[in-house]
């Protein structure tokens, strides 16, 4: 399952990230790393983007990078 499967109110543990180079980088600097938990917020009413809180702070990511998120 990916990011952008889950579902408002869920929380979800980062397994793998995937993707690679600066979108990886990215991502990884946004304190999205192996082991986070991620809890779903809110999802737009078109499904771009998804809000979310990591680390105690809020951030919204796009579907596509979404996608990048393996999680359990």
């Amino acid at each position: 399952m990916t990011l952008r499967d889950a579902k408002i109110g869920q929380t979800v543990k980062v397994v793998k990230l995937s993707g690679g180079g600066a979108i990886k980088r990215r991502i990884m600097d946004m304190g999205i790393t192996k082991g986070v938990e991620i809890y779903i917020r809110k999802v737009a009413p078109l499904g771009d983007p998804i809000e979310v809180t990591v680390r105690g702070y809020e951030l919204s990511i796009r579907k596509a990078d979404a996608q990048m998120i393996e999680t359990e």
